[in-house]
């Protein structure tokens, strides 16, 4: 897909937000007009019961730049933005929550860092929020241990505030609750200029958060793991199953056949018999260590089996489309995963 001239695209995952998007709409559209930007604002309902869909289709009748999403269900923040990735057309992408803690007044500085600074992704750094310690203080762990473990230098990597080039948003995949870790996926795929912009963080006008929650705090780690494990090995899950598979039978291996040849040697040249290798511990936790090792080695072959001849992706259900080709399509992600994060 390739991209027009327009210069900027705006997604927005909601969430059952109908009391904000009617400001939203009318303070991005009025930084855009006085920026002169041509641009485009794709709303991506991820399953909203309230009337946040009509209210949608109200604002789009009335601003031709504005697009519309309707997923069927909640799949989550991942797969929202997703499915906006892959429809928009603009030179730079900036995602943004509807919730308007995010401030539109932003965009032409991310736009520029894009543009002239040759950026290929930035990062909003929400440096003073308006957030409660509950939340403030889990989110500095949170990122200080981002930070160590993917070696990338950002304060704030799950600012829903960020700006992206074209091709970046066109070669990533976002999936399951991996949104928070947009940063590493994009390293991983070969962009390394990222940055970062401190950027204001507003009071929240209305409602309370849709996506968040006490379990991120449980997930955040895991799909730290997992995102740096499908990163490096994806393509070669053997390099890391086969080599800790190796590893634990050739100690496994070798711890037993010192045991036997110890019994040996004390049998047969040593002054009194030797006990029984099954008698000793050590042969017990060598077998196991042998039974491991085969196991990651088969495991490892396994899943070269399946990167070869398992689909790449999954699908999920675009109940609606507004502005955007067709009214109803099926469009791709890489899990079908339920969560609301």
């Amino acid at each position: 897909m390739s991209k027009t001239n327009l210069d900027i695209s705006v997604v927005v995952p909601l969430l059952d937000e109908e009391e904000s998007l009617p400001e939203l709409c009318a303070w991005i559209e009025r930084v855009m007009h006085a920026n002169k930007f041509s641009y485009e604002v794709i709303m991506v309902d991820d399953g909203s019961r309230d009337k946040s869909w009509q209210i949608i289709e109200k604002l789009a009748a009335q601003n031709h730049c504005l697009k519309g999403i309707r997923l069927n269900r909640n799949y989550g923040k991942s797969a929202a933005l997703n499915t906006g990735f892959k429809e928009v057309q603009g030179q730079v992408v900036i995602t943004m929550d509807a919730d308007l803690q995010d401030s539109p007044d932003e965009i032409p500085g991310l736009y520029k860092m894009i543009v002239e600074d040759k950026y290929d992704m930035v990062s909003g750094w929400k440096k003073k929020r308006y957030d409660p310690m509950t939340k403030t203080i889990p989110t500095k762990v949170y990122n200080a241990f981002t930070r160590w473990f993917s070696g990338i230098k950002l304060h704030d990597f799950n600012c829903g505030l960020k700006a992206y080039d074209y091709q970046v948003v066109k070669s990533i995949e976002v999936y399951g609750e991996m949104h928070r870790y947009i940063p590493v996926i994009a390293k991983s795929a070969g962009f390394k200029e990222i940055g970062e912009k401190v950027v204001q963080h507003q009071a929240r006008k209305y409602g309370n958060t849709k996506f968040g929650g006490i379990k991120r705090f449980i997930r955040g780690p895991l799909d730290l793991l997992s995102i740096t494990f499908v990163t490096r090995f994806r393509k070669r899950p053997m390099h890391f199953f086969g080599a800790f598979g190796i590893i634990f039978f050739l100690v496994g291996f070798a711890s037993a056949a010192w045991l036997i040849l110890d019994q040996f040697i004390a049998t047969y040249f040593g002054t009194k018999m030797g006990s029984l290798v099954t008698n000793r511990p050590l042969f017990y936790l060598s077998l196991v260590t042998i039974i491991i090792g085969v196991q990651l080695f088969l495991a490892g072959f396994l899943g070269e089996m399946m990167v070869v001849n398992s689909p790449q992706t999954h699908e999920y259900i675009v109940a609606e489309k507004l502005g955007i080709n067709h009214s109803k399509t099926i469009a791709s992600d890489i899990t079908k995963t339920d969560s609301n994060t």
